[in-house]
């Protein structure tokens, strides 16, 4: 049997607290290779997920702990949908394909994923064009932008 408990939730979101990213990975799976990911993924607010898509695979997303604002966009970078997962809602699950971005709202949050595998690195033209990279600048003009931005709104610039 495989368990997350409350303890490894706050034992992960002290190692998330302490990492550059602001984020720590648990995998579920026992490897990258597995068919079907599955891991919990602590996010500490001011870590940056820049918009991306999954062509390949669904992708599920239930808080364990916390709220995470989800963000879908179209090919343009507008808004098309806005969920404040922990809050408006328990589970998501967005279609392959889908435009999003994750930002974690509170101290202590993880958030569950499950989607297929094997595993596969985010490919540069599956990174939105109109949003910075990690590590550049923009990103926290980005995440302020993501916490106001509502169905309809885009054309995010720096």
């Amino acid at each position: 049997m495989k368990q997350i408990t409350f303890s490894d939730l706050q034992q992960q979101s002290e190692q998330a607290a302490n990492s550059p990213r602001l984020r720590a990975h648990r995998n579920v799976h026992p490897e990258l290779s597995d068919p079907v990911q599955r891991l919990a993924i602590a996010m500490e607010p001011g870590t940056y997920v820049r918009p991306h898509r999954h062509p390949h695979t669904f992708e599920l997303l239930t808080p364990l702990s916390g709220r995470f604002l989800v963000l879908n966009f179209d090919d343009k970078g507008n808004v098309t949908h806005r969920v404040v997962l922990g809050e408006d809602c328990k589970v998501l699950e967005m279609d392959a394909g889908t435009w999003h971005a994750v930002l974690s709202m509170d101290k202590g949050g993880v958030i569950f994923e499950v989607k297929h595998g094997g595993y596969q690195p985010v490919a540069e033209q599956d990174s939105a064009a109109w949003a910075p990279a990690e590590g550049e600048s923009g990103t926290a003009e980005l995440m302020t932008w993501y916490r106001q931005a509502q169905v309809g709104d885009g054309g995010f610039t720096l």
